[in-house]
């Protein structure tokens, strides 16, 4: 089977949260926005094209770091595997663009980051996640706090 991946950069529109999910697998979720703009050679100015936006879902120890390190209005860089789901709202038919990231990272064109390895501890993350799995379907929308003991700071 082909995927279709793909490298995005934009602005981080929500706060990530963690869940859980079935087989108690941490998932990071959160709205990303991008905007890509052209030089109008006829007005001398830039203009803007329609903003896209995706849903970025990353796993497993990954989530934790993505959940403590990225914020809502910071720019990144997330590369991934690139879905589409066609739901039906109240407005008619609905697309949602989802990426599974493999990697995600500030974008340092736009600012400057300081970077800090970190080792997962899975058994100090155990004790802190005090809530249960979700059965298969169902939708946590709830976040979780990070707690910073599950993450070890290693030094590099």
């Amino acid at each position: 089977m082909n995927e279709l991946t793909v490298t995005v950069t934009g602005w981080v529109a929500t706060d990530p949260k963690l869940h859980v999910v079935p087989g108690g697998t941490d998932l990071v979720s959160f709205r990303l926005a991008s905007t890509s703009r052209y030089y109008d050679r006829t007005s001398n100015s830039w203009v803007d094209r329609e903003t896209q936006w995706f849903t970025v879902r990353v796993f497993r120890a990954a989530a934790l770091l993505v959940a403590r390190s990225v914020k809502k209005g910071q720019p990144v860089v997330v590369a991934g595997r690139l879905q589409c789901h066609e739901w039906e709202g109240q407005g008619g038919p609905r697309i949602d663009l989802q990426i599974d990231a493999q990697a995600v990272g500030h974008d340092l064109t736009r600012g400057v980051a300081d970077f800090t390895r970190a080792v997962v501890d899975e058994a100090a993350k155990d004790e802190a996640a005090e809530d249960e799995p979700l059965t298969e379907g169902e939708v946590d929308d709830a976040s979780v706090e990070v707690d910073d003991e599950a993450l070890e700071l290693a030094d590099a």
